[in-house]
């Protein structure tokens, strides 16, 4: 499937997805780790000031947006997944766009949120979008992804009523590939995902420490 096939086999499953998930669990519960690391940062914010988190493939929000700080911005590629999400979480901030090309400035995010996302995407373009978050995160940023833990690229029909497609690289790879992107401190914790499967998931850390300033920002304009 190429981009616009994925895009408009999303807009097509979304309500359905959205009605299959269980917006609780295991991996909802590894945001509260991702925003007390986040707690303890050192941020170019005011005091009191909520960090800035990006979801990434957020579709209706209940998972992951709903339990991010008011404010927080949401991406994703399914037009209607971001209708839903706009009735789920209306304090968001939606963004329509795709994770290999983020329309968002440099050093902009203290956090970005990945979950069942990147594997949407051919695996070939993977160390792009992880490029893509390293440029939008400031220096000493957190992501919390979802691992893959094999090696496949395949097309699922029937899948929520429809079908979808999956490509990921292999675990080891994937682990390389965030290496390679420029982020450190790799962990990885194994938890429930939205479907009741257990899947395993990585917090990492941007290398660099954040500037006293904040750094500049350059490019898109900010959600």
């Amino acid at each position: 499937m190429d981009r616009n096939e994925v895009r408009r086999a999303w807009d097509a499953v979304a309500e359905t997805y959205a009605a299959r998930r269980d917006p609780d669990g295991s991996d909802a519960a590894l945001i509260d780790d991702l925003l007390d690391a986040l707690a303890s940062d050192p941020r170019d914010a005011t005091d009191g000031d909520d960090p800035l988190v990006l979801d990434v493939g957020c579709g209706d929000g209940a998972r992951t947006l709903a339990n991010l700080p008011p404010g927080s911005v949401g991406l994703d590629v399914s037009r209607r997944g971001l209708e839903l999400a706009a009735q789920t979480v209306p304090a968001a901030r939606l963004v329509h766009g795709e994770m290999s090309a983020l329309p968002f400035a440099a050093d902009r995010f203290d956090a970005i949120t990945a979950y069942h996302a990147v594997f949407h995407v051919a695996r070939e373009r993977h160390p792009a979008v992880y490029d893509e978050f390293a440029r939008v995160l400031r220096p000493g940023g957190r992501l919390l992804a979802t691992l893959p833990s094999g090696s496949f690229e395949t097309v699922r029909r029937g899948w929520m009523g429809g079908e979808m497609f999956f490509s990921a690289p292999g675990r080891e790879r994937t682990l390389d590939q965030l290496r390679a992107a420029g982020f450190a401190d790799v962990e990885t914790r194994t938890a429930t995902d939205p479907l009741g499967s257990s899947t395993e998931f990585v917090f990492a850390t941007l290398a660099g420490e954040p500037a006293p300033d904040g750094g500049a920002e350059s490019g898109a304009t900010d959600p």
